[in-house]
């Protein structure tokens, strides 16, 4: 998978893009990950990338012709890319969602800041994506966020491409059920015998429950 970001901030991602697992994946070249930098495309001495909105009111807003170039570069030699607009106004990011772009052979992350974008931005996306219902500073915590979990969903990234199959939300919107090992007795707290039966079909049906339970009981916490 190719990935592209658009961004004022590439070096906010260098330290968790480096690390761990989405780094080994880099250097398999498995993940391709490439920065656009927003600056670059600025208007201007002082490359500027935004300006007052319209009609008044606070903050800055990105400007669409500065963006608009910064797209087109992006998509050079990209042209089957999906395009996706980091924004507090998107879809809520989810493990469906997650799937769907972890399918896609290049893709384009658009990270904005200030008070936001020019409107005439959203017509040249795809996608329109949040990671939830609050606000940050900008959009590259998300891109971060949504690129580690598409990541890992990409075939010879996980060392078992079987385990980001079976996890929480990848089937039937169901939690992932438990997980024990070793000691088998900890302060008390003991392993489900269960789990050391050898019966591999009885484990499976006790996981099945364990997982239908805790789903339901995190769904009615969550309201």
């Amino acid at each position: 998978m190719k990935i592209r970001i658009i961004t004022l901030f590439p070096e906010m991602f260098r330290g968790p893009f480096s690390c761990s697992i989405l780094g080994r994946a880099q250097e398999k070249g498995t993940i391709e990950i490439e920065y656009i930098n927003l600056r670059d495309f600025g208007v201007g001495p002082r490359r500027q990338i935004d300006d007052t909105p319209y009609g008044g009111g606070p903050g800055m807003i990105i400007k669409v012709d500065v963006m608009a170039k910064a797209i087109e570069s992006a998509k050079k030699n990209f042209q089957l890319a999906q395009t996706v607009l980091l924004t507090p106004q998107g879809k809520v990011f989810n493990q469906e969602t997650a799937t769907n772009f972890a399918a896609e052979k290049e893709i384009i992350f658009i990270c904005g800041h200030y008070e936001g974008f020019d409107e005439r931005i959203r017509t040249m996306v795809d996608h329109e994506v949040s990671i939830g219902k609050y606000i940050l500073t900008g959009g590259e915590i998300p891109a971060m966020v949504i690129v580690d979990s598409i990541s890992r969903l990409v075939p010879g990234v996980l060392g078992q491409d079987s385990s980001s199959v079976s996890e929480s939300f990848s089937a039937d919107h169901l939690l992932e059920y438990p997980q024990y090992t070793r000691p088998d007795d900890y302060n008390g707290q003991k392993v489900p015998n269960i789990l050391k039966s050898g019966n591999h079909h009885e484990i499976e049906n006790w996981r099945a429950s364990q997982a239908s339970i805790k789903s339901k009981k995190y769904k009615k916490i969550d309201g």
